[in-house]
Protein backbone atom coordinates (compact mmCIF):
# COMPACT_ATOMS: atom_id res chain seq x y z
CA UNK A 1 0.00 0.00 0.00
CA UNK A 2 1.28 3.45 -0.87
CA UNK A 3 2.31 5.55 2.14
CA UNK A 4 -0.39 8.19 1.59
CA UNK A 5 -3.28 5.71 1.31
CA UNK A 6 -3.93 4.91 5.01
CA UNK A 7 -4.55 8.58 5.85
CA UNK A 8 -6.86 8.95 2.84
CA UNK A 9 -8.76 5.81 3.85
CA UNK A 10 -9.06 7.20 7.38
CA UNK A 11 -10.41 10.45 5.94
CA UNK A 12 -13.17 8.70 4.00
CA UNK A 13 -13.94 6.43 6.96
CA UNK A 14 -14.41 9.57 9.06
CA UNK A 15 -16.69 10.96 6.34
CA UNK A 16 -18.72 7.72 6.31
CA UNK A 17 -18.97 7.71 10.12
CA UNK A 18 -20.08 11.35 10.07
CA UNK A 19 -22.88 10.48 7.64
CA UNK A 20 -24.00 7.51 9.75
CA UNK A 21 -23.87 9.36 13.07
CA UNK A 22 -25.55 12.47 11.66
CA UNK A 23 -28.32 10.34 10.19
CA UNK A 24 -28.86 8.45 13.47
CA UNK A 25 -28.53 11.71 15.44
CA UNK A 26 -25.60 10.46 17.51
CA UNK A 27 -24.16 13.95 17.95
CA UNK A 28 -21.30 12.99 20.26
CA UNK A 29 -19.97 10.30 17.92
CA UNK A 30 -20.48 12.61 14.92
CA UNK A 31 -18.30 15.19 16.67
CA UNK A 32 -15.55 12.61 17.20
CA UNK A 33 -15.76 11.55 13.55
CA UNK A 34 -15.54 15.16 12.30
CA UNK A 35 -12.55 15.78 14.58
CA UNK A 36 -10.59 13.11 12.65
CA UNK A 37 -11.22 14.62 9.22
CA UNK A 38 -8.72 17.48 9.12
CA UNK A 39 -5.76 15.65 10.71
CA UNK A 40 -6.29 12.75 8.28
CA UNK A 41 -6.44 14.91 5.14
CA UNK A 42 -3.51 17.02 6.37
CA UNK A 43 -1.34 13.92 6.82
CA UNK A 44 -2.42 12.73 3.37
CA UNK A 45 -1.31 16.06 1.92
CA UNK A 46 2.05 16.00 3.69
CA UNK A 47 2.89 12.46 2.64
CA UNK A 48 1.71 13.01 -0.95
CA UNK A 49 3.75 16.19 -1.20
CA UNK A 50 6.84 14.58 0.38
CA UNK A 51 6.43 16.64 3.56
CA UNK A 52 6.77 19.94 1.74
CA UNK A 53 4.30 22.66 2.70
CA UNK A 54 4.45 26.34 1.92
CA UNK A 55 3.58 29.07 4.39
CA UNK A 56 0.27 30.03 2.78
CA UNK A 57 -0.91 26.44 2.58
CA UNK A 58 0.21 25.86 6.17
CA UNK A 59 -1.79 28.89 7.30
CA UNK A 60 -4.84 27.64 5.41
CA UNK A 61 -4.69 24.28 7.18
CA UNK A 62 -4.09 26.02 10.53
CA UNK A 63 -7.14 28.27 10.23
CA UNK A 64 -9.26 25.38 8.90
CA UNK A 65 -8.32 23.49 12.06
CA UNK A 66 -9.09 26.50 14.28
CA UNK A 67 -12.40 27.03 12.50
CA UNK A 68 -13.28 23.36 12.89
CA UNK A 69 -12.54 23.55 16.63
CA UNK A 70 -14.78 26.62 16.99
CA UNK A 71 -17.47 24.82 14.99
CA UNK A 72 -17.31 21.72 17.20
CA UNK A 73 -17.44 23.97 20.27
CA UNK A 74 -20.43 25.81 18.75
CA UNK A 75 -18.66 29.20 18.87
CA UNK A 76 -20.16 30.68 15.73
CA UNK A 77 -18.26 33.94 15.25
CA UNK A 78 -14.91 32.24 15.88
CA UNK A 79 -15.61 29.78 13.07
CA UNK A 80 -16.75 32.57 10.74
CA UNK A 81 -13.58 34.62 11.28
CA UNK A 82 -11.35 31.55 10.88
CA UNK A 83 -12.88 30.49 7.57
CA UNK A 84 -12.93 34.10 6.39
CA UNK A 85 -9.15 34.04 6.77
CA UNK A 86 -9.04 30.70 4.91
CA UNK A 87 -10.96 32.17 1.97
CA UNK A 88 -8.77 35.29 1.93
CA UNK A 89 -5.65 33.11 1.80
CA UNK A 90 -7.08 31.01 -1.04
CA UNK A 91 -7.94 34.17 -3.00
CA UNK A 92 -4.38 35.36 -2.35
CA UNK A 93 -3.08 32.11 -3.87
CA UNK A 94 -5.31 32.54 -6.90
CA UNK A 95 -4.12 36.10 -7.52
CA UNK A 96 -0.46 35.29 -6.90
CA UNK A 97 -0.04 31.99 -8.74
CA UNK A 98 -2.61 31.68 -11.51
CA UNK A 99 -2.41 33.16 -14.97
CA UNK A 100 -4.57 36.11 -15.82
CA UNK A 101 -7.95 35.00 -17.14
CA UNK A 102 -8.52 35.83 -20.81
CA UNK A 103 -12.21 36.16 -21.69
CA UNK A 104 -13.69 35.52 -25.13
CA UNK A 105 -17.10 36.34 -26.55
CA UNK A 106 -18.37 32.80 -26.00
CA UNK A 107 -17.52 33.07 -22.30
CA UNK A 108 -19.70 36.14 -21.69
CA UNK A 109 -23.04 34.30 -21.33
CA UNK A 110 -21.94 31.51 -18.94
CA UNK A 111 -19.89 33.97 -16.86
CA UNK A 112 -22.87 36.34 -16.68
CA UNK A 113 -25.03 33.45 -15.42
CA UNK A 114 -22.39 32.62 -12.81
CA UNK A 115 -22.22 36.24 -11.63
CA UNK A 116 -26.01 36.53 -11.37
CA UNK A 117 -26.20 33.21 -9.49
CA UNK A 118 -23.46 34.21 -7.01
CA UNK A 119 -24.97 37.65 -6.39
CA UNK A 120 -28.43 36.13 -5.93
CA UNK A 121 -27.12 33.63 -3.36
CA UNK A 122 -25.19 36.34 -1.53
CA UNK A 123 -28.18 38.69 -1.27
CA UNK A 124 -30.60 35.88 -0.37
CA UNK A 125 -28.45 34.51 2.44
CA UNK A 126 -27.53 37.91 3.87
CA UNK A 127 -31.20 38.90 3.90
CA UNK A 128 -32.02 36.18 6.44
CA UNK A 129 -32.80 37.70 9.82
CA UNK A 130 -30.49 35.84 12.17
CA UNK A 131 -29.51 37.32 15.53
CA UNK A 132 -25.84 36.50 15.03
CA UNK A 133 -25.85 37.98 11.53
CA UNK A 134 -27.48 41.16 12.81
CA UNK A 135 -24.88 41.51 15.58
CA UNK A 136 -21.92 40.91 13.28
CA UNK A 137 -23.40 42.26 10.08
CA UNK A 138 -20.12 43.66 8.70
CA UNK A 139 -18.21 40.41 9.26
CA UNK A 140 -20.90 38.28 7.61
CA UNK A 141 -21.18 40.68 4.68
CA UNK A 142 -17.42 40.72 4.15
CA UNK A 143 -17.36 36.93 4.54
CA UNK A 144 -20.00 36.56 1.83
CA UNK A 145 -18.17 38.92 -0.52
CA UNK A 146 -14.84 37.09 -0.10
CA UNK A 147 -16.50 33.70 -0.67
CA UNK A 148 -18.22 35.12 -3.75
CA UNK A 149 -14.93 36.44 -5.16
CA UNK A 150 -13.25 33.07 -4.54
CA UNK A 151 -16.14 31.23 -6.20
CA UNK A 152 -16.18 33.61 -9.15
CA UNK A 153 -12.48 33.02 -9.79
CA UNK A 154 -12.93 29.24 -9.58
CA UNK A 155 -15.95 29.08 -11.89
CA UNK A 156 -14.54 31.52 -14.43
CA UNK A 157 -11.26 29.58 -14.50
CA UNK A 158 -13.17 26.41 -15.32
CA UNK A 159 -15.33 28.12 -17.96
CA UNK A 160 -12.36 29.71 -19.72
CA UNK A 161 -9.77 26.95 -19.30
CA UNK A 162 -11.61 23.72 -18.53
CA UNK A 163 -8.53 22.17 -16.96
CA UNK A 164 -8.46 19.53 -14.24
CA UNK A 165 -7.09 21.97 -11.68
CA UNK A 166 -9.88 24.43 -12.54
CA UNK A 167 -12.38 21.60 -12.01
CA UNK A 168 -10.91 20.93 -8.55
CA UNK A 169 -11.11 24.63 -7.77
CA UNK A 170 -14.78 24.71 -8.80
CA UNK A 171 -15.65 21.60 -6.79
CA UNK A 172 -13.92 23.13 -3.78
CA UNK A 173 -15.87 26.38 -4.20
CA UNK A 174 -19.21 24.56 -4.64
CA UNK A 175 -18.55 22.49 -1.52
CA UNK A 176 -17.68 25.56 0.55
CA UNK A 177 -20.74 27.43 -0.75
CA UNK A 178 -23.13 24.62 0.12
CA UNK A 179 -21.45 24.05 3.47
CA UNK A 180 -21.85 27.72 4.45
CA UNK A 181 -25.39 28.03 3.10
CA UNK A 182 -26.60 24.93 4.93
CA UNK A 183 -24.77 26.05 8.06
CA UNK A 184 -26.91 29.20 8.00
CA UNK A 185 -30.02 27.18 7.16
CA UNK A 186 -29.35 25.10 10.28
CA UNK A 187 -29.37 28.31 12.31
CA UNK A 188 -32.46 29.76 10.60
CA UNK A 189 -34.76 26.75 10.33
CA UNK A 190 -35.77 24.16 12.91
CA UNK A 191 -33.46 21.17 13.37
CA UNK A 192 -33.32 18.88 10.36
CA UNK A 193 -31.14 15.80 9.92
CA UNK A 194 -30.96 16.43 6.18
CA UNK A 195 -29.67 19.99 6.63
CA UNK A 196 -27.04 18.85 9.14
CA UNK A 197 -25.98 16.00 6.87
CA UNK A 198 -25.57 18.23 3.81
CA UNK A 199 -23.64 20.81 5.84
CA UNK A 200 -21.18 18.28 7.26
CA UNK A 201 -20.66 16.27 4.07
CA UNK A 202 -20.04 19.34 1.90
CA UNK A 203 -17.64 20.80 4.45
CA UNK A 204 -15.62 17.59 4.59
CA UNK A 205 -15.60 17.29 0.78
CA UNK A 206 -14.40 20.89 0.56
CA UNK A 207 -11.27 19.88 2.49
CA UNK A 208 -10.68 16.97 0.11
CA UNK A 209 -11.02 19.06 -3.06
CA UNK A 210 -8.86 21.79 -1.53
CA UNK A 211 -6.05 19.31 -0.82
CA UNK A 212 -6.34 17.77 -4.29
CA UNK A 213 -6.12 21.29 -5.72
CA UNK A 214 -2.92 21.94 -3.73
CA UNK A 215 -1.42 18.65 -4.92
CA UNK A 216 -2.37 19.23 -8.55
CA UNK A 217 -0.88 22.72 -8.36
CA UNK A 218 2.33 21.15 -7.08
CA UNK A 219 2.33 18.57 -9.89
CA UNK A 220 1.98 21.32 -12.47
CA UNK A 221 5.04 22.99 -11.00
CA UNK A 222 6.91 19.67 -11.39
CA UNK A 223 7.35 19.02 -7.72
CA UNK A 224 8.20 15.40 -6.93
CA UNK A 225 5.01 13.95 -5.50
CA UNK A 226 4.55 10.38 -4.34
CA UNK A 227 1.64 8.80 -6.10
Amino acid sequence: MKPNKPSLILFFLALLCTIIFDWTQQDVFATYAKAIVLPAIFIYFLISNEFEIRKTEGLIFFFCFIGQVFDLMDIEIGGVVSFLIVYLLIVFLFIKEHERIQLTKKDILPISIVVVFIVYLLISVLSLKLDSMMRFNFIYTFYGIVLSVMSYFCFVSYITKGTYIALLMSLMAVSYIFSDIFYIFNQYFSYSVVLVLIRDVTQILAYYFMVEYFLEKARIKNKPIQQ
